[in-house]
């Protein structure tokens, strides 16, 4: 029995199939950036208003300043290691509840930069981003190989910012910037090829949706990584 072909040569029900998948994944990749960018939206709301309303100079001086530094930890811990046992709202809501809680703590930027320096960086930052995830989602090269020096890049990273908070010093923190940048546009195009990957194994509608949020606070992280450290190197101080 002979099957019919479309146009281009290929059976029409492998054709449409095909089609089917795309827009899958497209539908897919459209719920991850609009997470991602529902995110950073409210995360740069509740920075503005903390620094506008003086919230953030109120509790900058009291404990509380280390509840508000450290909470963000607890919604990450939730997706991370929970995310097969709790709903998709539950998700969502502590994605939200993440970025909110960041935005505050991340208060101080609107503080110490001037407000044409942030926006300058963000445009960087956006271009940045955009090329990087664009390699990411259409290049054929394996980026799941650079997983461990990413991850070792990463501790690298996160111990020189530790350590330079007693240190102080201005040449660590310029070389901890350079350093950062690299590695969190590195890590866009990784994240990136790995959410694919994950849509390409096939889940569940439920699942599926669970894993957008996750993927999401992935590309969320990257980019507000590259734009702090960019912010660093770039940013005007106030006076």
């Amino acid at each position: 029995m002979k099957h019919r072909l479309t146009e281009s040569g290929w059976p029409v029900d492998a054709q449409r199939r095909l089609e089917s998948a795309d827009a899958g994944f497209s539908r897919y990749m459209v719920g991850v950036y609009n997470h991602m960018a529902a995110g950073l939206v409210l995360t740069g709301v509740v920075a503005y208003l903390g620094a506008a309303s003086g919230l953030y100079e109120s509790i900058a001086s009291t404990p509380l300043l280390w509840i508000v530094v450290i909470a963000p930890l607890a919604p990450v811990f939730l997706l991370s290691f929970r995310i097969e046992r709790i709903g998709l709202g539950a998700a969502r809501f502590a994605f939200w509840g993440y970025a909110a809680l960041v935005g505050l703590s991340l208060s101080s930027v609107f503080l110490v930069y001037t407000g044409e320096s942030i926006w300058h960086v963000f445009v960087i930052s956006a271009a940045t981003f955009g090329i990087t995830s664009a390699y990411g989602y259409t290049t054929r090269t394996d980026l799941s190989r650079l997983g461990p020096f990413l991850f070792m890049g990463l501790i690298g990273i996160l111990i020189a910012m530790l350590v330079n908070l007693f240190l102080a010093s201005t040449v660590l923190q310029f070389v901890v910037s350079v350093c950062g940048v690299l590695l969190f546009t590195a890590l866009t195009a990784y994240d990136m090829q790995r959410i694919r990957g994950v849509y390409a194994s096939g889940e569940d509608s439920d699942l599926a949706g669970k894993h957008a949020v996750i993927g999401a606070l992935a590309l969320y992280l990257d980019f507000l990584n590259i734009f702090l450290m960019l912010l660093r190197l770039l940013g005007n101080r106030r006076r």
